[in-house]
């Protein structure tokens, strides 16, 4: 397990308020220097530990107004990494999860209404062998959404 010391978490809460803060803006906000900023987040990276800076999008603003949690059941659990690189290619899901209990796998699937959602459901993620079941819980809204706190 890698550890953070107090630069580095310093340094991701200050890209936590906006991933596109200039390294220079952070250095001069917690009065240290840009190199020192520049190959703190190269070894975060490097480390794993921040997988990136992406943009938030909100996909409501763009047309998907419905999202679901779906449980799936497999044939055979051994399945599956080939149904998950299955899954990979349907850009409306955002998320795949390895769960215990009832299901294999969680989903999270996003679409722009509920027709294009029963695509998704039915003919896309219906349409891959070796998945048995899914079970979909419909999203009303997100209430929060944040990182782990450092």
């Amino acid at each position: 397990m890698e550890t953070l010391d107090q630069f580095d978490t310093n340094i991701i809460k200050e890209l936590e308020k906006d991933g596109r803060m200039a390294y220079s803006t952070i250095a001069a906000n917690l009065k240290i220097s840009n190199t020192m900023v520049h190959q703190r987040v190269n070894r975060l990276i490097e480390q794993g530990i921040l997988l990136g800076i992406k943009p938030v999008i909100n996909e409501k603003k763009i047309g998907y107004d419905w999202g679901a949690f779906t449980g799936i059941t497999l044939n055979k659990d051994q399945d599956s990494n080939r149904i998950i690189e299955e899954l990979k290619k349907i850009p409306e899901i955002t998320e795949c999860y390895y769960i215990s209990g009832l299901y294999t796998l969680y989903i999270k699937i996003i679409a722009r209404n509920h027709e294009h959602m029963r695509k998704v459901l039915y003919e896309k993620i219906d349409n891959i062998p070796g998945i048995s079941k899914t079970d979909s819980i419909m999203e009303l809204g997100c209430a929060f959404k944040r990182n782990v706190t450092l």
